[in-house]
């Protein structure tokens, strides 16, 4: 048995070491400790019992899972357990697993978004010209069907159920796969805002391609690449001079994003000094659109997941219980991660 998979599984059920423990007859924490570290040893007996109880094939226990999630966007992480935390990432985990198990019967489309080495000195607005120019979108035109635009150049698209806590998450998979997962429960601009915060993440500060410094701050770059992919400052610059309250709308109906992130768009771009900016934000809490902004704006959605699983099933006749046991997941997990038909509505929570 992995000994990872072991700690892997536990982790996902949501236990810690002391609650399996104290849930398997005949396994000590100390012990249980020791073999998640890789020096101790279980009988074949107490793994059994831990197999069983989890709820994991044993097959599972045989792989090899890592999926290091190196680009995780949280509202409120300081304030989030560390236990909820790494639950709630090895879904993301398992969704980087699912992709490369798949990719053993499928071929995802080839990634060809070029990676650009910001310790060369390309900035990050610099780095959403140039994808732009390579995705074909006018600097004039707002980005519509943004999950079809990326799958179609390779980046696999995710939408979790969650809390509000979490907004996005991008890596590269196992086997060399880009993933985005973002937040289903959001508004469409702000899960726009966020796929375009971890595309820049992908371009940018993937280390496979370059290293990256950890003294650079990742955030402020990804949140400045979102803003010049969506909103690009040659075209919009000219309408956030003197930017006026009524105007936020139709802006946000164009470009498909916030009002917000228009607002922080006028400040960054020195079309509104820091006084203006302070006024508009309480004019939004006033309103009540700090909470919930007017003016829905239409999102696509992610498709390639979905037609891999109708592949599997229709083209390549695996049956259900065939493919369960190809990816070596319980069937709670595949419900619950690679749904057939309707989409399941457990929600991550982390309270």
């Amino acid at each position: 048995m992995n000994y990872k998979q072991l700690t892997f599984a536990r982790e996902f059920r949501g236990y810690n070491q002391s609650d399996l423990a104290d849930s398997i007859d005949g396994l000590s924490q100390s012990n249980l400790s020791k073999f998640e570290k890789g020096f101790g040893v279980l009988s074949e007996g107490i793994q059994n019992k831990i197999v069983e109880f989890l709820n994991f094939p044993t097959e599972f226990f045989y792989k090899k899972i890592s999926n290091k999630i190196d680009n995780a966007n949280y509202r409120k992480r300081s304030t989030t357990k560390k236990s909820l935390i790494t639950e709630f990432e090895s879904r993301c985990k398992l969704i980087g697993y699912i992709i490369d198990q798949l990719s053993q019967d499928l071929e995802w489309p080839e990634f060809d978004i070029s990676p650009l080495n910001v310790e060369d000195g390309y900035s990050p607005v610099k780095c959403a010209q140039y994808t732009r120019r390579f995705l074909r979108i006018s600097p004039d035109l707002p980005i519509k069907d943004i999950f079809t635009v990326l799958e179609k150049h390779g980046i696999i698209m995710y939408e979790l159920n969650a809390v509000e806590k979490f907004d996005g998450v991008s890596f590269i998979s196992d086997l060399g796969f880009p993933v985005i997962i973002i937040n289903k429960n959001f508004s469409n601009d702000r899960k726009r805002f966020t796929i375009a915060h971890e595309l820049g993440h992908l371009v940018m500060h993937n280390e496979n391609n370059f290293p990256v410094s950890e003294y650079r701050d990742k955030e402020k770059e990804a949140n400045n690449f979102a803003s010049e992919f969506l909103m690009p400052e040659e075209s919009i610059k000219n309408s956030l001079r003197n930017l006026k309250i009524n105007e936020l709308g139709e802006l946000k109906s164009y470009w498909l994003t916030s009002m917000a992130s228009i607002i922080r768009r006028a400040k960054d771009l020195k079309c509104i000094d820091e006084s203006r900016y302070k006024y508009f934000l309480i004019e939004l809490s006033r309103m009540g659109y700090t909470r919930s902004e007017p003016l829905r704006v239409p999102i696509d959605k992610p498709e390639l997941i979905k037609k891999a699983r109708q592949l599997m099933n229709n083209e390549l006749n695996y049956n259900e219980r065939e493919f369960i046991h190809f990816l070596a997941l319980p069937n709670d997990v595949v419900d619950e991660l690679l749904p057939r038909f309707e989409e399941k509505i457990k929600i991550i929570s982390f309270n």
